[in-house]
């Protein structure tokens, strides 16, 4: 039989998708402020699903930026490792209990404001973490799952500790996310 509909459209139909279509992230530490997000579904309905279900379930509440890279990207969401108030020695090596997801990649360009997926040498092992981008970086484009775009609050993204240690490793007390929360 020949798949007429893909997954978010048969979903839609049965009233059963997701209503999110975005993040607040509510950022302490260098930088404080919200930064709001809007979730690209019809782009990597996947990896945004993986995102909502993790934050909807305050898995990212309190998730340190473990990799900021002045000129590049700020990295988080290692629920695993990157709680802070616990040992983040290991922040960046950890994702979620849940399988990774396969690649969504799209022709979006990564520019400032972009949110990406972080995976390790495999395409397909994006989990729980994600980067956001300072400045455009084309050589992330159609390499890595774009998931989303910041609307509002670029200015906090901006102001988030930077690393200083090796590959942008952030040294002593990182920029956290206090809380992250789904909106419609």
């Amino acid at each position: 039989m020949r798949k007429l509909f893909g997954t978010s459209a048969v979903l839609a139909l049965l009233g059963t998708a997701a209503a999110a279509t975005g993040l607040e992230i509510e950022v302490a530490g260098e930088a404080n402020g919200t930064v709001k997000i809007d979730l690209l579904e019809d782009v990597a309905p996947e990896h945004v699903a993986r995102i909502t279900e993790l934050a909807e379930d305050g898995a990212y509440d309190g998730v340190v930026f473990h990799r900021v890279i002045d000129g590049f990207m700020a990295q988080t969401g290692d629920v695993q490792f990157g709680k802070s108030g616990g040992d983040i020695s290991r922040a960046g090596m950890g994702g979620s209990d849940m399988p990774d997801v396969a690649a969504e990649f799209s022709d979006i360009a990564f520019e400032t404001g972009v949110v990406g997926m972080a995976r390790s040498q495999s395409p397909d092992s994006a989990n729980s973490q994600f980067f956001i981008m300072f400045d455009a970086a084309p050589f992330l484009d159609g390499q890595y799952t774009v998931v989303g775009k910041v609307t509002e609050g670029q200015d906090v993204v901006d102001a988030i500790k930077r690393g200083t240690g090796p590959n942008g490793a952030v040294v002593g007390a990182p920029d956290v996310m206090k809380t992250v929360t789904v909106t419609e």
